[in-house]
């Protein structure tokens, strides 16, 4: 399961909460595995998008409000507005006049096809940071099987910010079960980056639909590349190099960096280190589950930094390096 959103039975990594409370309540719904701290509302896998979203207590809508200065004891419009949430008139943040706001019930609605034609279902959905950041997560009905038991599942994420700045963010994603790995995979056939809506404009969630078509042509493709790194294997003085690149020394003439040598340290201690034993697969895992799980201040800043800062950026890069070894096997 993906470790934001799950503590991990064999480790330490219990993630210090940022789930809002409303009215005393986690406003958050899940749908299998205890989440961490127990917190949440425990429901079926056969929800609906918007049985989900009023589990998950996010059945509330935000609106700007026009926002005004106090100068010489009048009222002057400064160009700006508050966005109220409308069940506690909290203020989320303040935006342009031009930032036009996705309600959480668009959000959810954007999941209502593909639930009904059985292509997903809905897994956890919540709110962090004090109701600035919605999210809610499916499950594909998807998977594929390597070495006799790698088992890797996809998921699909959207992300409905309600802070200036942020954009509405729609990305898929496959998890090695065995060690909670995860890697943002490009939806965009022409881009490597992943679908993002800017809240200058409203949502339309059949565009985007129509970019996730190739979702499934990206696990497929990931699939074949597992395989093929899975049937190369790297040797003592290649392996070095590898981990070299990843990770490159800044600062300092030593050969190594501290990362890469914590990466060969635990290649062969990973969890799933038996599959494709001694290949680039097993070499590019010790970078995923590195930066899903070791790398970072706290399991907060491991999250934040895996689906939207530079760990998602070191994973990919990782990949893209492993098969250029695999290729010149």
């Amino acid at each position: 399961m993906v470790e934001w959103l799950y503590q991990i039975e064999k480790g330490n990594y219990i993630m210090a909460h940022m789930i809002e409370f409303l009215d005393g309540k986690a406003s958050m719904a899940y749908a299998g595995e205890t989440p961490w701290h127990g917190l949440g509302t425990k429901v079926s896998n056969d929800l609906t998008p918007n049985q989900m979203l009023k589990a998950a207590g996010l059945d509330w809508k935000v609106n700007p409000i026009t926002a005004f200065a106090n100068i010489g004891g009048k009222q002057t419009d400064i160009g700006h507005s508050a966005l109220v949430r409308d069940v506690d008139n909290k203020i989320l943040d303040v935006i342009t006049n031009d930032w036009v706001p996705n309600q959480n019930e668009s959000a959810f609605e954007f999941f209502n096809d593909f639930v009904a034609a059985g292509e997903m279902e809905m897994h956890t959905a919540g709110s962090l940071r004090d109701g600035q950041l919605v999210w809610a997560l499916a499950k594909v009905k998807d998977s594929f099987e390597l070495f006799k038991g790698d088992q890797v599942d996809s998921y699909l994420l959207f992300t409905n910010p309600h802070k200036y700045g942020w954009s509405i963010d729609v990305r898929f994603t496959p998890v090695r079960v065995v060690c909670n790995n995860t890697l943002t995979l490009s939806l965009n056939s022409q881009s490597s980056k992943i679908v993002k809506v800017s809240h200058r404009r409203e949502f339309d969630g059949d565009v985007v639909k129509e970019t996730l078509g190739v979702a499934k042509e990206k696990l497929a493709k990931y699939k074949e590349m597992a395989a093929y790194l899975g049937s190369k294997r790297y040797t003592d003085e290649n392996i070095v190099e590898y981990f070299q690149r990843v990770f490159p020394v800044t600062g300092s003439k030593k050969d190594l960096s501290k990362n890469a040598g914590i990466a060969l340290e635990i290649m062969d201690q990973q969890p799933g280190a038996e599959y494709g034993e001694g290949s680039w697969w097993q070499a590019f895992n010790a970078v995923t589950f590195m930066t899903d799980h070791m790398i970072g201040r706290n399991a907060d800043n491991r999250m934040t930094s895996a689906w939207y800062g530079s760990n998602k950026n070191l994973k990919t890069k990782a990949l893209e390096t492993a098969v250029e070894f695999a290729d010149a096997a």
